[in-house]
């Protein structure tokens, strides 16, 4: 799928929320251009959670070689950068091969971190931290925001004055290092664009996305949730660990542990997922790069593909 006159490698990404339907229309192109996916789910590349994260199932798996699933133990430490690292390593062998790699899932920042690289500052005082961690706590975040607009106004402006997470991040940067965190980005990785990408975003009406996911709970938990998450706690894998306090994981160990009567842990995970789906959205919608298309729409996307590929 290599362009003669082409430095970079073509992908193609298919994103979008969960349960709207990525792995089918990912198998489906797939099949018709001689491409394999790589996985871009946070949770899928852990080993032994399978019915809660939707992993592709051996048939899709036959249909379509599938890459950066089932990696890692549930306890082993995974972000994104990591991600990005074995991720190109996968589409540079699928390319290596002739075929096209074709990245699908809905972790919005692995499918950055792949695309443009991913921004690893790292501004790690114990001391800086914990001060700004007590300012916090004393002056609040808007207070915080506010020293953060003095030091480096343009992340200010990106960052929400409530997100104290990334408010903290910012400041910590600066501390840190003397210079504003936006100046770190601009001069890393971002941007880096290590690939030719068309992305594909899939999306639907939001009462029948709904519908989907509230449907999809249920047949997860028809097919065994329950039972894979106490196998889990079984083998020793603690409901603190990051992957455990994953949606369907942690309401699973809440109820198994006596913190959720059964029903009330079936509804916030039918909830919480339609939550999470609607922060996927908005993470996606912010992409300009992303042309949009219902799941049903094959042959278009089809289309988009096959011009995308002629194109030198």
């Amino acid at each position: 799928m290599i362009h003669p006159h082409r430095e970079k490698q073509s992908i193609v990404v298919i994103c979008g929320p969960t349960g709207i339907g990525k792995t089918a229309v990912a198998i489906t192109l797939a099949q018709r251009f001689n491409g394999e996916i790589i996985s871009a789910d946070s949770m899928q590349v852990y080993r032994r959670m399978d019915i809660g994260t939707a992993k592709a199932t051996p048939e899709e798996q036959a249909a379509a070689p599938h890459h950066m699933i089932d990696i890692v133990a549930p306890d082993e430490p995974f972000d994104a950068a990591r991600f990005a690292v074995l991720a190109r390593t996968a589409a540079a062998e699928i390319a290596g091969r002739g075929m096209l790699p074709i990245v699908a899932g809905g972790t919005g920042l692995y499918i950055k971190a792949l695309t443009q690289g991913i921004f690893q500052a790292k501004a790690t005082d114990a001391r800086i931290r914990k001060q700004l961690q007590e300012a916090l706590a004393e002056e609040g975040p808007a207070a915080m925001h506010r020293r953060l607009a003095k030091m480096d106004p343009e992340a200010a402006r990106r960052i929400h004055p409530n997100d104290r997470v990334r408010i903290l991040r910012a400041l910590e940067v600066f501390e840190a290092t003397g210079r504003p965190i936006s100046d770190h980005h601009s001069t890393h990785r971002f941007g880096e664009a290590p690939f030719r990408t068309l992305k594909i975003g899939l999306e639907m009406a939001r009462t029948a996305l709904y519908d989907r996911i509230n449907r999809r709970v249920e047949m997860m938990l028809d097919s065994g949730l329950l039972s894979e998450v106490l196998g889990l706690l079984e083998m020793g894998y603690d409901a603190g660990l990051k992957s455990m306090k994953s949606i369907g994981y942690r309401h699973m160990a809440d109820f198994i542990e006596g913190r959720l009567p059964w029903d009330e842990a079936v509804r916030t995970l039918k909830r919480d997922t339609r939550r999470y789906a609607k922060r996927q959205y908005t993470w996606f919608k912010a992409d300009p790069g992303i042309r949009w298309a219902a799941p049903e729409a094959l042959e278009e996307m089809g289309c988009w593909v096959e011009a995308f590929l002629k194109r030198p």
